[in-house]
């Protein structure tokens, strides 16, 4: 019985380190085609142009093309193959592949001609669309309608928490629990909706240095691995392993100074799988929550800005965004990648050990760390000369500096940034 027990654990364990080997060495690879092949038709990002890039010579952007070719190619082989995979998950994930391609093929054009935020947005939601899989009377894909509560009484039977009030049963639903098709699953689809395009947008949001996104999404899909691995959830975990290579094969691209980009192609292709891999997986939301709690925290800070001073969301630029905060503040490239890198990391470590409260604690940690962060990048901008307004001036309706120094644009330039 223990043999046959170890036999099975020992092909499991194959297909998580072999699926994720092949997936980097795969993104690896295909990378320097991606390279040439951008070269030679010139899909290249010009700094010149777009003044929200920071490198001086045009740098391919193309890159998540490799990262996603990667990851179906590794998937196919190692995931597919897997014996152990439930029905019900294969069908999430062909949804995945389906969607995910839609993505890649939208992102693609974006990358090289440039599309409005409309049709990005139209995408993004028919991508969520294909992802829940309404088909019959039922949604056969995605679908966040329920969330672990903090506040809940643990060990309790399906049985005993209906006599619970709502506030302390296990899983907090939303009107419904079950997968049905019906109008009360409407606020579940729109919050499946926003779970998903919000991710997408976090992730690209940050790519706004070399190496950060993807250093970042390759740290969250090792502990979204690990979780599933410690839930015995080995087919989530073979899928996660899977993504994660074939992010880590891009990062010695694209790290500074970065020899391609990932582009919208491969910031919203992240973002969706990360969304996606944190609902059907063991590691759950709150997971994601910590583990890019900064990067989401920003994305929320930059919006909430941005509307008080009556500009688009959409709209880029190089003052609101925490990564060019610090860039602002005298940090290098590589010195930022470290610093999330290492948040990311310590947040994903608590969130092994954390459960029901403590994952509110984790949470909270997480926002006390945004703000230490935004007091200490106003304090090195005062020190440094740098006229760049505070986030807390910008969000309650203050002006912004339009002007940077001299050292703080050298210190740009030097650094180096991603789509």
């Amino acid at each position: 019985m223990a043999l046959a027990g170890s036999a099975e654990l020992f092909s499991q364990l194959f297909f998580i380190v072999g699926g994720g080997v092949c997936a980097c060495l795969l993104s690896y690879g295909l990378t320097f085609g991606i390279i040439r092949i951008s070269r030679k038709l010139g899909w290249l990002d010009r700094s010149t142009v777009e003044r929200r890039r920071i490198h001086k010579v045009p740098v391919p952007r193309l890159g998540g093309v490799a990262i996603f070719l990667g990851f179906v190619i590794a998937s196919l082989i190692f995931y597919k193959l897997d014996t152990e995979v439930p029905a019900d998950e294969m069908v999430r994930y062909w949804l995945l592949l389906v969607a995910s391609t839609l993505i890649v093929l939208v992102h693609i054009y974006d990358d090289i001609k440039g599309l409005k935020p409309l049709p990005k947005l139209i995408a993004q939601t028919i991508a969520v669309v294909i992802i829940l899989g309404p088909f019959g009377s039922q949604f056969h894909g995605v679908l966040l309608f329920g969330f672990s509560n903090p506040f809940g009484m643990g060990h309790t039977t399906p049985s005993e928490a209906l006599f619970l009030p709502w506030y302390l049963r296990p899983e907090i639903t939303i009107f419904i629990d079950s997968a049905d098709i019906t109008w009360m699953a409407i606020p579940a689809v729109l919050c499946t909706w926003f779970w998903m395009v919000w991710m997408m947008n976090t992730v690209n949001f940050i790519d706004g240095v070399d190496g950060l996104a993807t250093g970042v999404v390759a740290i969250a899909g090792l502990f979204i691995t690990i979780i599933s691995c410690t839930l015995e959830q080995y087919s989530i975990a073979v899928l996660a392993a899977t993504f994660t290579g074939a992010v880590v094969g891009f990062l010695p691209h694209n790290w500074n100074p970065a020899k391609i980009f990932m582009g919208d192609t491969g910031s919203q292709f992240l973002g969706l799988c990360l969304a996606v891999l944190s609902v059907i997986g063991g590691a759950k939301v709150a997971l994601a929550l910590m583990l890019l709690g900064i990067p989401i925290l920003d994305v929320v800070v930059v919006v909430i800005s941005r509307l008080r001073r009556g500009r688009s969301v959409a709209q880029h630029d190089t003052s609101s965004h925490l990564h060019y905060r610090l860039l602002a503040a005298g940090l290098t490239a590589r010195q930022i990648c470290y610093i999330f890198y290492g948040l990311t990391l310590i947040f994903g470590v608590l969130a092994l050990e954390f459960e029901r409260v403590y994952k509110l604690i984790g949470i909270a940690l997480v926002v006390l760390t945004m703000a230490a962060l935004i007091i200490w990048i106003d304090y090195r901008q005062r020190k440094r000369g740098v006229p760049v307004q505070s986030t807390t001036q910008e969000l309650t309706g203050g002006k912004v500096g339009e002007q940077s120094s001299d050292r703080s644009r050298k210190d740009k330039a030097e650094a180096g940034q991603g789509s």
